[in-house]
Formats: structure tokens, C-alpha cells, sequence
């Protein structure tokens, strides 16, 4: 499989996410073998955690799965430019690439904002690829985000 299909597979997860409420973004690993180890979406609101990220779920299923908790020789799929927090964790468990779909310049720590990925202080540094479906995943946010301020103000105005 592609990059692209792998893509697919996150924006899926992100789909359940939205379909949860949740914030849409999904997030796979794969095993440099084309294995999938872990597939997730944010479940922040659905386990009351600020920590339930889609790359954090992810990287826990896959460490789980494998028995190690570092996940060298492993890719991860995000749709949306990880925020410093899941940076953090992906280069912890030392994964070998970070693919994802959008930018994300309010939170992006993997260039947009931050450049953890490839920050010489830390101990592992990461190859990024960005721009993967791009416009899907850029979308599916948009479009999240667009539906939850009609709703808000919607409500507003019935309250009125």
C-alpha cells in the first residue's frame, strides 16, 4: 500500500470521531512490513482524558500489540499535524516517519508552530511528510468546525 491508502485508512478513523462528536482526526501505525499495528481517533470528550489523542491511542494499541513500547521501524498517519503533546509521544517511542494531511498552525509541532520532528537537542528525530490528502483532511476539520458554529449559533438566535 501507499502512503495515500494509509491516509485513507486515518481518514476513516477520523470519520468515527466526528461521528462520536469528537474532534475528526484519526491516526494509523504501520509496521515498516505493511502490517498495521494501531488504528485511532480522538476520543478526548468520549473518555473524559485530554490526553485521548488519536496518536496517543494509537501509539498505546501498537505498543500493546507488538509488546514493546518503542515502535522503531514504524510510520504514523495522521490527518492532522500532531500538537506538542503527540509530538512528544511519537518521538518517546521512537517511530521512523510521520506522515500526515494538514498543517495545523495554532498547534502543529511537527513545523507549523513547533519543529519537533527534527529538533537536533532531542534523541530521535523523525522524517515528516505533509500534504498527504491534504484537501481531505483539511475538509474534514473545516467542515467539523463550520457545523459546530452554525449549531452554536443557531441556538443563540432560538434563545433570543
Amino acid at each position: 500500500m501507499k502512503d495515500e491508502d494509509y491516509m485513507k485508512l486515518a481518514l476513516g478513523a477520523a470519520e468515527k470521531a466526528g461521528q462520536m462528536n469528537e474532534v475528526p482526526i484519526g491516526a494509523v501505525i504501520v509496521h515498516n512490513s505493511g502490517t498495521v499495528l494501531a488504528t485511532a481517533w480522538n476520543r478526548t470528550i468520549s473518555n473524559c482524558d485530554p490526553t485521548a489523542h488519536a496518536e496517543i491511542l494509537a501509539l498505546r494499541k501498537a505498543a500493546e500489540n507488538l509488546g514493546n513500547y518503542r515502535l522503531s521501524g514504524s510510520s504514523i498517519y495522521v490527518t492532522i499535524e500532531p500538537c506538542p503533546m503527540c509530538m512528544g509521544a511519537i518521538i518517546h517511542a521512537r517511530i521512523d516517519r510521520l506522515i500526515y494531511g494538514a498543517a495545523d498552525i495554532k498547534w502543529g509541532a511537527a513545523g507549523s508552530l513547533y519543529d519537533l520532528a527534527t529538533d537536533r537537542r532531542l534523541n530521535h528525530q523523525i522524517r515528516v511528510q505533509s500534504g498527504v490528502l491534504e484537501p481531505l483532511c483539511r475538509e474534514k476539520i473545516q467542515n467539523f468546525f463550520r457545523s459546530k458554529r452554525s449549531i452554536a449559533k443557531e441556538a443563540k438566535r432560538k434563545q433570543a
